[in-house]
This record gives C-alpha cells, sequence and structure tokens, in this order.
C-alpha cells in the first residue's frame, strides 16, 4: 500500500482528490490537511509514503512545506498546481519535489502519478517534465551555478544514468539506454543522489541540465 497525505486548502478539491485516491486498491489515505503548516505537522505525525501538495495554501505555502518535509524525510512530495510552468513549481523543484502534476488532471493519471513516484521515480509526465527541466535550467537561478567539479565523486557509469535522468527518462527507459537491468539503474541513482547530496532525481536532473551533460 501506498499511504498518501493529501494536503489542499479547498475542502472540495481536496475532497476529489480523497474519493479519486480511495478508489485505488494499493493506496491509502492516511490524512488530508487544510493548510501548509498542517500538512507539514501531520506528515511528522503519520509518516506517510508521499505527500500529494498543493502549492497555494494559507498560513505556510506549499514550497515551504515542501522544503521542511523533503528536509525532514518525511515523505516524497508531488506537487499540484493550476498552473504548468510557474515560479510555484520552480520553488517546488528547488525544494526536492519528486514532481508535479496539473490540478486538472485525469483521475487516471492521478493514481498512476502516484504510484509512479511510490515507486521512487519522481518524473511525472515525460513530455511535461522535459520542457520544465529544460526551461527551469535555462533560468537564472539565484544561487551560483552547480560547479562541474560536484562530479567528480561520480563513476562513469553513474554520469551516464545522471545525463540520462536530465533528459527526464524513467528508470525503464534508462534501462534500455544503457543496456542494463531496471534494479542496477535504481541503484546507481540512488548512489548518485547520495553522492551529490540531493534530495529527489528531479533536483539531479536539473543538476544535469545546468551542467549541460
Amino acid at each position: 500500500m501506498i499511504r498518501v497525505l493529501v494536503a489542499e486548502d479547498q475542502s472540495a478539491v481536496r475532497a476529489g482528490l480523497v474519493l479519486i485516491l480511495r478508489s485505488a486498491p494499493d493506496i491509502e489515505v492516511v490524512g488530508e490537511a487544510a493548510d501548509g503548516e498542517q500538512a507539514v505537522a501531520m506528515a511528522r505525525e503519520l509518516r506517510p509514503d508521499l505527500v500529494l501538495m498543493d502549492v497555494q495554501m494559507p498560513r505556510l505555502d506549499g514550497v515551504s512545506a515542501t522544503r521542511q518535509v523533503v528536509a525532514e524525510q518525511l515523505a516524497d512530495v508531488l506537487v499540484l498546481t493550476t498552473f504548468d510552468l510557474d515560479e510555484y513549481v520552480f520553488g517546488a523543484l528547488r525544494a526536492g519535489a519528486a514532481g508535479f502534476l496539473l490540478k486538472n488532471t485525469e483521475a487516471k493519471e492521478l493514481i498512476e502519478a502516484v504510484r509512479t513516484v511510490g515507486r521512487g521515480e519522481g518524473l511525472i509526465a515525460p513530455a511535461v517534465t522535459r520542457r520544465l527541466i529544460a526551461e527551469f535550467g535555462a533560468r537564472p537561478a539565484r544561487e551560483p551555478r552547480a560547479d562541474p567539479s560536484v562530479l567528480d565523486c561520480l563513476t562513469r557509469r553513474e554520469r551516464e544514468v545522471l545525463s540520462c535522468l536530465g533528459e527526464g527518462l524513467s528508470n525503464a527507459d534508462i534501462a534500455t539506454r544503457l543496456d542494463m537491468a531496471e534494479a542496477t539503474v535504481k541503484t546507481h541513482v540512488s548512489r548518485l543522489l547520495g553522492k551529490l547530496e540531493l534530495r529527489s532525481r528531479v533536483q539531479a536532473a536539473v543538476l544535469a541540465q545546468e551542467l549541460g551533460i
């Protein structure tokens, strides 16, 4: 079972999301939060596998809440947003979100997205995400661009996997591209995230874009 906490300030929208998620036999909604502060508190208490997080919420916005949840390693965060390319999304990715979804996503796609993140794959809707990563990487960052020397700790294979992440490829796609088992890809992803001190695949993809690898 994938244990999900739904954080959304609009009660009608939240109820709809919960209804959709509870229709899936392998997803359990363990809690509902109406604002960012409540989302963080409930994530600490319930330790869900995933927080479905709206970015625009009172008391504490979704980006700040995402940053806290990810920093404390409480859960993976899947961000919900009204617009496909806005500052909230960029901020959420910087904060370590595992991926993002538009609020008008179909029910079937929402369930599959939760399952994807539950498997440890953070890049949702590859076509959209590749465009997002490309634009995100092209924007001037508030902090200095990454130093290429940060990659010195990676093996050749890990660099190849990082490059694939930068293209928005899934584990299955990377396995096919590099002719290796999917389980091996997961191992490489886990190791490179640890070496680079990154919180998510999306952050690794953005780093790959920024370094042009």
